[in-house]
């Protein structure tokens, strides 16, 4: 038997455990959830995240199992950040969904895996940040682009090639002849 429950702050000190009591442990259990967690410091990557105390959207399905609670889901994010090429502002919507069983204490599960394994249910309750933040980091993209032909920048300048003109370059000399130029000067063009 399912129910369905909007759930603003689960049991438990965090936004993010839910006590299992409120369904039960008989197989076949089950109860949906939607939960809107705020995300902690440090949720995301180097270049895109999703900004501390931005809601993040969790559908949740818990069901009791013999070894313990299987949880299934979608979480739903906004992350913000910056391009890896030009360095504009970048935002990404994340649908990603998951699944993960947290194993009741001295079930089969629990004593024949070892502790990193697999998630744990402690007392009756569960943790759901750490496979929340493993899933959404998993997901995003380690060098977000602002568009996929994004030029970048200039390595000379460091101005937008796109503000450029096609023409634009900088004279390079390489260094092991740059004492030449000092002692002879420089080119035509430039005297």
């Amino acid at each position: 038997m399912s129910q369905k429950q909007e759930v603003a702050q689960p049991s438990g000190d965090s936004p993010w455990v839910i006590d299992t009591r409120e369904f039960g442990r008989s197989p076949g259990s089950s109860r949906s959830y939607t939960l809107h967690p705020p995300a902690p410091a440090g949720f995301g990557l180097d270049m895109i995240r999703v900004p501390e105390g931005e809601p993040l959207e969790l559908d949740l399905l818990l069901e009791a199992v013999v070894e313990g609670v299987l949880v299934s889901g979608t979480v739903r994010v906004n992350a913000s950040g910056e391009c890896a090429r030009c360095l504009d502002p970048v935002s990404e919507e994340a649908d990603v969904e998951f699944r993960e069983l947290f194993a009741y204490p001295d079930s089969a599960t629990d004593s024949s895996t070892d502790e990193d394994e697999v998630s744990r249910v402690s007392g009756d309750l569960i943790d759901l940040e750490p496979v929340v933040r493993d899933t959404v980091l998993t997901s995003l993209p380690t060098a977000p682009l602002c568009s996929p032909d994004c030029p970048g920048l200039c390595p000379g300048c460091g101005a937008k090639w796109v503000d450029l003109d096609p023409e634009h370059h900088h004279e390079t000399i390489d260094p092991r002849w740059a004492a030449l130029r000092e002692r002879f000067g420089g080119t035509e063009e430039e005297k």
